[in-house]
């Protein structure tokens, strides 16, 4: 499609032009400007529970990965002038967001509020599969379950019960064990003295797991 331009002259369009010309215009065809790479950025670090390489971010963003390179290291610089809660810190390939060292009081004072309380049923269930299929995903311990466990296992390590164990070599999602303090707790020398009833629960070879980025 084509017409005049100011000179009178016809002008070629092209097929994208009109999209281009959109994002860049709000008021153009109804549709709205894309938001800022930055504020993508930080909304996808803000829902991960474990680092998020560069490719990774880029991918979802749809953005050159130099580009996402640059505003982590532009959001990382400003968090720490700016004096925030929180730091953005590039480990383990990839980048991820952590409260501040000096915080540390306050958040585990707010994280440990009400540890003597029970667990409740879903924490024992879900503490049991981790005790018996470590080290496990998180995923693959909602296969046994029947049900999304992400609050509750965040509730298990904040309690101290279970920590992270590295990733899966098949999915690269984070397994999780159970720590010391359980087998203090459970007044156990070892996990080999749990009660036999790992052959209870079902293989883990055979469950359908959909998300192994969990």
């Amino acid at each position: 499609m084509s017409g005049p331009d100011e000179t009178g002259a016809e002008a070629d369009v092209r097929p994208g032009d009109a999209h281009a010309a959109a994002m860049a215009d709000p008021g153009a065809e109804g549709v709205a400007p894309a938001p800022p790479l930055s504020a993508v950025v930080e909304a996808l670090l803000l829902v991960a529970d474990e680092p998020l390489s560069p490719v990774v971010l880029a991918q979802v963003a749809e953005r050159p990965t130099h580009e996402v390179e640059q505003v982590l290291r532009e959001l990382a610089l400003a968090y720490e002038a700016g004096g925030r809660g929180f730091t953005l810190n590039e480990v383990a390939g990839g980048w991820r967001l952590y409260t501040r060292e000096d915080c540390a009081a306050y958040v585990e004072r707010f994280v440990l509020d009400g540890q003597s309380a029970r667990l409740t049923q879903a924490a024992l269930e879900t503490l049991a599969v981790i005790a018996y299929r470590q080290p496990v995903t998180r995923a693959r311990v909602s296969a046994v379950r029947g049900v999304n466990v992400d609050g509750v296992v965040r509730t298990l390590v904040a309690r101290g019960l279970v920590v992270e164990a590295g990733t899966d070599a098949d999915s690269t999602a984070t397994l999780y064990r159970t720590t010391s303090l359980l087998l203090e707790r459970l007044g156990l020398r070892s996990l080999e003295e749990l009660p036999s009833l790992a052959p209870f629960l079902p293989d883990l070879g055979e469950l359908d797991v959909d998300s192994p980025s969990s």
